[in-house]
């Protein structure tokens, strides 16, 4: 399970970020790809990633600026061009599915695939037996959402030395057994692949912030999680200027993570008036607070441990 960053942006793109997208890479999970918001030139940026647009499965839009959904019209039409079968989902804030619709039809851009909008105003807007994903409603100037992504806990490791010695040969039935199914050995005795398995695997919980600025819903998104993708357009010095255009700073993102026990910080929608030794400055502040921080950078693949 990976994380790549296409856009770490905040507003406008510039020569070192682009605007917000990332990509939940889950290819060995369930052969896809989930992508959250999607400005303008995110395309171009796949275009210097391995990411193919047709493994794209589910699109999760945090809000409604452009800065985060004025790529969407284009990478949808070019995900059709390419040849893309598959249906795709997108899920979002209250006036998503008039700007898909909208940017379709007066572009006359037709898709091969269908496609299904999803609106929402929070809570679970997506599960099945692999994951649940809740939408968290943050503090901006209008309604954005942070996504939480919560992979369900995996059957542990079966124990083949104790299935061998119970007189278990390895085989087609050891797959059975893990799955939770049951066998009948020769002699009549029935194996219960429960007793077999090791403890569970906890499954992984990856937080990702909308544009927001502090506020106390921000403790549920993060609780801990193993990671937390969070918005630092500021500063610390600018903590003032961070709410008064809701948005959140370095050190209140680090504080965030350290209270809600997250495993790793990475910061994100870094505002263009940071540049080479800044943002540094900007690492530093955060790393006072929280020590296993980084700065996301476009094109950073990060694997979620």
């Amino acid at each position: 399970m990976n994380v790549l960053f296409l856009g770490t942006g905040a507003g406008v793109p510039s020569k070192q970020r682009n605007v917000s997208s990332l990509a939940l890479e889950l290819l060995e999970e369930r052969g896809a790809v989930w992508l959250f918001d999607c400005g303008e030139g995110t395309q171009h940026q796949i275009l210097h990633t391995s990411l193919k647009l047709r493994k794209i499965e589910k699109i999760f839009i945090t809000h409604m600026h452009g800065d985060h959904i004025f790529g969407l019209p284009g990478l949808l039409g070019s995900r059709s061009f390419q040849g893309a079968e598959d249906p795709l989902t997108i899920y979002g804030p209250k006036g998503i599915t008039q700007f898909v619709k909208a940017a379709l039809a007066h572009s006359q851009t037709h898709l091969r695939y269908p496609i299904e909008v999803i609106e929402g105003e929070g809570g679970i807007v997506f599960e099945d037996e692999q994951f649940i994903v809740e939408a968290i409603l943050l503090e901006h100037g209008l309604p954005s959402y942070g996504y939480r992504v919560m992979e369900k806990d995996k059957p542990g490791t079966l124990m083949a030395d104790k299935l061998m010695a119970a007189g278990i040969k390895p085989g087609p039935a050891y797959q059975e057994l893990k799955d939770g199914g049951t066998l009948e050995t020769e002699e009549g005795k029935v194996i219960h692949g429960s007793d077999f398995l090791g403890p569970p695997k906890k499954g992984k919980i990856i937080s990702i912030c909308g544009d927001t600025r502090s506020c106390p819903q921000l403790s549920k998104l993060a609780e801990d999680a193993d990671l937390l993708i969070h918005e630092a357009t500021f500063g610390e010095e600018d903590e003032k200027l961070a709410y008064e255009y809701y948005h959140s700073t370095t050190i209140q993102a680090a504080a965030l993570a350290k209270q809600c026990r997250v495993k790793q910080l990475v910061l994100t929608h870094i505002s263009a008036r940071y540049q080479g030794d800044q943002v540094g400055a900007l690492l530093n502040e955060a790393g006072k607070i929280y020590s296993n921080t980084i700065i996301a950078e476009d094109l950073l693949r990060l694997e979620i441990k």
